[in-house]
């Protein structure tokens, strides 16, 4: 009877044996199982973080930039700017006095883009056609044409070129953009006829100084007409109380 006894016993410890050995391999299953999910998730994570650090630093960046201090924005006279740019900035407004005329434009004030001076020049002025003469300047950037820089200008009126393109414009319609507050801007000629589906604007940013910096050179846009921040809001003004259509004109 004993003998019995301590069979069942035995038989009894057995199976528990088993069970636990069973749970204990369950176990080891559920976590090995655990590790590579954990692992799968940190990766998928890296992946998905990656691009987005490039995408910032390429924002940041547009192309090789150098920032400077912000300087209060202040016109250049006429009389300060170089005798042969004043003569062709004269030449050009002459021109579009009579473009806007035939063709409904502003005829009070014109913006003038001179892409032959060096980027830490000013070379965007505002132009009064009333009074023929300089009201406002300011630094603006060209295009990098998709390098990483330029320091001169290359001019290009073909899709995703990432270059500037010469001609007149009709500054568009206010809206945001990719990089904020933006006017759209509309090919006249065909040197630049593919402006509006290229998503060529006037826009600000923050690479952009207040004031003129050369001897050093000016961050690239991708096209755009790229002033500062401060130089923008003061176009911004211009162009909402404009009642006809101002024209741009780019040239180089």
């Amino acid at each position: 009877m004993a003998a019995n006894l301590n069979l069942v016993k035995n038989n009894i410890l057995l199976h528990f044996t088993i069970a636990a050995f069973v749970i204990s391999i369950a176990g080891c299953s559920g976590n090995g199982n655990s590790t590579p999910d954990k692992s799968l998730a940190t990766v998928k994570e890296k992946k998905e973080t990656r691009p987005k650090k490039l995408k910032k630093k390429e924002k940041k960046k547009i192309a090789s930039a150098e920032k400077t201090a912000e300087i209060p924005v202040a016109d250049k006279p006429a009389n300060e700017t170089e005798p042969e740019n004043s003569r062709m900035i004269t030449h050009l407004a002459d021109k579009v006095d009579e473009y806007a005329v035939k063709n409904g434009y502003s005829t009070r004030l014109c913006f003038l883009v001179d892409m032959s001076l060096p980027s830490g020049r000013n070379r965007f002025f505002v132009y009064d056609l009333e009074k023929k003469s300089i009201v406002g300047a300011a630094l603006v950037a060209h295009g990098c044409c998709n390098k990483s820089f330029i320091s001169r200008p290359k001019f290009s009126n073909a899709p995703d070129c990432g270059c500037s393109s010469v001609g007149k414009y009709k500054v568009g319609e206010f809206f945001h953009g990719t990089y904020g507050k933006s006017f759209r801007l509309y090919g006249l000629d065909n040197s630049n006829s593919n402006a509006f589906k290229r998503g060529i604007v006037i826009h600000g940013h923050d690479c952009v100084p207040d004031g003129e910096i050369f001897p050093r050179v000016l961050c690239n846009s991708f096209g755009c007409v790229m002033v500062s921040d401060n130089f923008f809001d003061r176009l911004s003004g211009i162009i909402r109380k404009s009642d006809k259509p101002i024209v741009l004109w780019v040239y180089g």
